[in-house]
């Protein structure tokens, strides 16, 4: 076990390290406003050489540090979250795996390479989200794998479709639009929506919940779900030439439709689950609406109050025994003092309390809304969907953190240093990272000069949130809400508009009939049958025939004397 321990301690300290490093470096590059394009001939065979190209920006630079300080602090976790698994070790590996085919997107500007990064994605949290190898969890892990190849179908598309340029660096092409261009930004959206669960393809990131906690606080702050905003940031020049407005109602759907269900919702998994796809939504939104460095600021933010969030969730659920159900877990700040602080922390930053690190992105995001020309549907659908966050984070901490006494009997509560300190460090950057982060990557301050009503509209906003969610906490089964006469909206509401439904039976469904008749015509038919039964039939048949001659052998060998008697009169 001593060496599963040092090993987490060892990749924690690493990631830690090169985090800063890239950091420093991103922050000195956008100062200087420096780029390094690098070409590393890897292979010279003849005339034919293979090239690797990186893109090192501040972009690029900023985003590896800060997903390998958020990777740093949860590998660290998880030496003490994993202790008694037996399969640590490995565990540890993919993770890093996954951190590296992140990095590997995240510094491409070719689209081949970008595809080894996003496929890596897409399978190391395949085998993630199956780690613990129940039916749930293969349940999840297809239909998490099954979406994403759409997304990477997509991706090789684009890469064909890119033969009409002269290269596969897209960051040279950004610029460029011609005619057949709109097929091939559509390609790279429809990518960064399967990867971003955006509307319709919603359904995967609530059942990757299935993966351990590390995991998830990992996919949902900085690595999987991030990686089709990064994609479409990157893309943003080539977005500007089209009208958004269809991509910007799907996008502002899935935040509303998250926000609305996370409200209904008494998994404490899922509801941090459809917060990060409400989160996404925004981002996604934002980016649509033509203010891509925005975007790239709240993913940053978003990334470091999400771990946390989902650090605290997993210390938690460690300690109700692993139920998720928040009705279970009153009065848990006596108990677990120091992890529902750094709970609450993160929470109210992703409410958009006034400077903690969440309010910065949000409060410049609905500015900058409101400054767009936009009608009056997209104004009231982002204020309802922060409102809604708002409403869904202060359920979660009356449920966990007051309300009554309705924990489990015999608890083992404890509160492991090792967590602790990796909760410290994201607690510090989920309180100062925004406000940080808003005087590096803006450098001159913008003025934006709106009518009194209009500045607090954020604020009435969030209030009304709260406010609406301290109402929901007293909602019970026996409430009107979830009579006859209501049931169906509040199902309706809570169950992702049906959306699970929809991508498992009725779209998986046909295909999975299909394939059933494939495999029992080719697997299961006269090929199975004479060919790969043939041995397991010979040896079947030889086997009958031993142990009859064995068990008649008396009777046998008067037989084959008489017979071998007659031939050799004969």
């Amino acid at each position: 076990m001593l060496v599963s321990m040092s090993l987490y301690l060892l990749g924690g300290f690493l990631l830690l390290f090169f985090g800063l490093i890239s950091f420093f470096f991103g922050v000195s590059f956008l100062i200087q406003d420096y780029v390094l394009f690098l070409d590393w001939e890897f292979l010279s065979l003849n005339s034919c050489s293979m090239t690797m190209t990186f893109l090192f920006d501040w972009m690029s630079l900023i985003f590896s540090g800060c997903v390998l300080v958020i990777s740093s602090m949860v590998v660290y976790y998880s030496e003490s979250y994993m202790y008694n698994d037996m399969d640590s070790n490995r565990f540890y590996f993919l993770v890093l795996l996954f951190v590296l085919s992140m990095m590997m997107m995240i510094v491409s500007p070719n689209l081949i390479s970008i595809l080894i990064g996003w496929d890596g994605l897409g399978l190391v949290s395949y085998v993630l989200v199956v780690y613990f190898q129940n039916f749930k969890s293969y349940s999840a892990g297809m239909l998490t794998i099954l979406t994403n190849r759409l997304g990477d179908v997509a991706i090789l598309i684009a890469i064909s479709w890119m033969l009409n340029f002269g290269s596969w660096h897209y960051i040279y092409y950004v610029g460029v639009w011609d005619s057949w261009s709109f097929y091939f930004i559509m390609l790279i959206v429809l990518a960064g929506f399967t990867k971003s669960a955006q509307i319709p393809f919603s359904s995967w990131l609530p059942a990757a919940m299935a993966a351990p906690t590390p995991v998830s606080s990992l996919v949902h702050s900085s690595t999987l779900v991030t990686a089709g905003v990064y994609l479409l940031i990157r893309f943003s020049n080539m977005l500007l030439n089209l009208n958004c407005s269809f991509l910007l109602m799907l996008s502002m759907l899935t935040m509303f439709m998250a926000g609305l269900g996370a409200s209904f919702e008494f998994d404490l998994s899922s509801i941090i689950a459809l917060s990060t796809l409400s989160q996404l939504g925004l981002m996604m939104s934002i980016l649509f609406i033509g203010w891509p460095m925005l975007a790239f600021f709240h993913l940053l933010t978003h990334a470091f109050f999400k771990a946390l969030l989902f650090l605290c969730a997993g210390l938690m659920i460690h300690c109700m025994s692993d139920s998720q159900d928040i009705r279970h877990m009153g009065v848990m700040v006596n108990y677990l003092p120091f992890t529902c602080t750094c709970f609450c922390i993160s929470n109210l930053s992703l409410c958009g309390l006034p400077f903690l690190s969440g309010f910065y992105s949000k409060d410049a995001i609905l500015e900058m809304m409101s400054l767009s020309f936009f009608n009056s549907f997209v104004f009231f659908i982002f204020f309802i969907s922060v409102g809604l966050t708002v409403s869904y984070s202060t359920r979660l901490i009356f449920y966990c953190l007051s309300y009554n006494m309705n924990s489990y009997s015999c608890q083992s509560y404890y509160e492991d240093s090792i967590m602790m300190k990796s909760m410290v460090v994201l607690s510090l950057l989920a309180i100062f990272g925004g406000s940080l982060l808003g005087w590096l990557l803006f450098g001159v301050p913008n003025l934006i000069v709106f009518p009194l009503y209009l500045k607090i509209m954020p604020l009435v906003f969030v209030f009304i949130g709260g406010w609406l969610g301290y109402e929901l906490c007293y909602s019970t089964f026996f409430s009107s809400v979830y009579f006859m006469k209501w049931y169906f909206l509040s199902f309706f509401s809570g169950s992702m508009w049906f959306m699970s439904s929809f991508s498992t039976y009725m779209l998986y469904g046909k295909f999975m009939v299909l394939s059933k008749g494939f495999a029992e015509v080719m697997d299961s038919g006269w090929g199975e049958y004479f060919i790969s039964n043939s041995s397991l039939l010979y040896s079947s048949f030889m086997g009958k025939v031993i142990s009859f001659y064995q068990f008649n052998n008396i009777k046998l060998f008067l037989l084959v004397f008489l017979f071998m008697f007659l031939i050799a009169f004969i």
